[in-house]
């Protein structure tokens, strides 16, 4: 391994796929002499690991490239030109917008997309070499023919609870999402890949792993047997390994929820009693409009196939409201789905239109002030529920797995299977390790209580 003679800060924005991007970014460029930084201020190279799903996320992307820009001609005002710093984005925003990042930003060096990072080195490399006195600009947004993933190195060092991608991409075309345009077709890795890095993670001393994906359930790689192995016996296959205490999944699409995942949760008994579903409406024609291509009743099916197989079962799910078209009528449904579900945790949003994706171009746009209090209605009801469901553990006897260290001086943070945050005061020493935690109260966002 090179020693370290750079600094590079990465920022990543939105989903958990992007902080595992952001991880494998910092792995891949280690061995080239590169020391994760975690102010921009010292950095030689500052990259924006960016989101798309949301606009609010893109304007965001902006205000941080002009921060940025701040920090770079600081330097340069300063004389101190061998401190001129690369400013690269990379990510949903890289790969949607591409050359119009440089056309609004023009000292940004890099704009690469989530499938091309493992190119970094190289391109960085490309970046030092100054073309008549000018450094270039790189522009990488193409969909390489190989899987980075085989590009990808594996970590010297993890935490307790690692995230493991095992699926990328979408071919579902919800007509509100930019995954399929900017994350590319379904793709999923071959499943002795996907053991290999869960045996390396666990031998670093991960106790707890999250299967990645845009559609994880949606997994179809090659098993270890030469056929095509299912979300749910790949689980089976990890549950076997030795140190995994805990097995999460994320994202799920309702449509491919399948008998053998059922199983799944039936039967491992490291794989946690929560599941995030996104449902995203209530209303059927909401639904259709959206091309989910199931309906409430198919959603609700789904719900009572989970229960049955494990009656501890929580769920979580998104929302998204005021969609174009959305009436009073349609909000009026998702908030009794919120009711019959009784969901644990929710992520809700207003509807942002994002270019370049069918709903944008809707006559039906929905009003902003209309979104915005039938978003307070929904998130009103969520809170709820979600504050009911942590004072239903008040009194129980819970598993807490202890994986960060809290805000203050001495203090451990854990969670429970639900996700729940558990924070304990001079108990330092129980980090990485599960432990018995008897619940004494509950808020809207964490539980407190003590070991047993």
């Amino acid at each position: 391994m090179a020693p370290f003679s750079q600094k590079v800060y990465i920022k990543s924005y939105g989903c958990q796929m992007n902080v595992y991007d952001g991880q494998k970014m910092a792995d891949l460029l280690k061995p080239h002499g590169y020391a994760i930084t975690e102010t921009p201020e010292d950095a030689d190279v500052a990259i924006l690991n960016t989101c798309h799903i949301r606009e609010k996320a893109e304007h965001k992307v902006f205000s941080d490239l002009g921060r940025l820009n701040v920090v770079r001609k600081n330097r340069l005002t300063e004389g101190n030109n061998n401190k001129n710093m690369i400013i690269a984005v990379g990510g949903c925003v890289g790969q949607a917008e591409g050359e119009e990042i440089t056309r609004q930003a023009p000292y940004v060096n890099m704009v690469f997309g989530p499938q091309s990072y493992h190119r970094l080195p190289e391109m960085l490399a490309q970046l030092q070499q100054k073309v008549k006195g000018k450094r270039r600009t790189i522009i990488d947004t193409e969909f390489p023919t190989e899987s980075k993933f085989d590009f990808l190195p594996t970590p010297d060092e993890t935490p307790v609870s690692a995230f493991l991608s095992v699926q990328e991409g979408c071919d579902k075309f919800c007509h509100f999402c930019v995954v399929p345009y900017t994350r590319g077709a379904e793709y999923s890795r071959p499943a002795d890949a996907v053991i290999k890095e869960a045996k390396r993670l666990l031998s670093l001393g991960a106790k707890e792993i999250t299967l990645l994906g845009q559609n994880v359930n949606g997994y179809h790689g090659e098993g270890l047997d030469g056929k095509e192995w299912s979300l749910g016996r790949l689980l089976f296959a990890l549950a076997e390994l030795d140190g995994l205490q805990r097995i999460r999944y994320t994202t799920s699409h309702p449509l491919d929820m399948h008998e053998e995942l059922y199983n799944a949760h039936g039967e491992i008994k490291q794989l946690m009693p929560f599941l995030h579903l996104p449902v995203q409406s209530g209303s059927n024609s909401i639904l259709d409009s959206m091309n989910r291509k199931h309906n409430v009743d198919d959603y609700l099916k789904i719900i009572d196939k989970l229960i049955t197989a494990r009656a501890d079962i929580a769920f979580s799910s998104d929302f998204i409201v005021g969609y174009p078209g959305e009436t009073q009528k349609d909000h009026q449904e998702t908030l009794e789905l919120v009711k019959k579900v009784a969901y644990a945790q929710a992520y809700s949003f207003k509807y942002s239109p994002r270019p370049g994706t069918p709903a944008s171009i809707l006559q039906t746009q929905v009003p902003d002030d209309i979104k915005s209090q039938r978003l307070t209605e929904l998130q009103e009801q969520l809170n709820h529920q979600q504050l009911s469901f942590n004072e239903s553990m008040v009194g129980k006897t819970l598993d807490v797995l202890f994986d960060r260290s809290g805000k203050l001086a001495g203090q451990i943070v854990g969670k429970t299977a639900y996700m729940q945050s558990v924070t304990l005061d001079g108990c330092s020493s129980l980090f990485g390790n599960i432990f018995k935690v008897k619940i004494n109260n509950a808020y809207g966002n964490s539980l407190a209580g003590e070991i047993v």
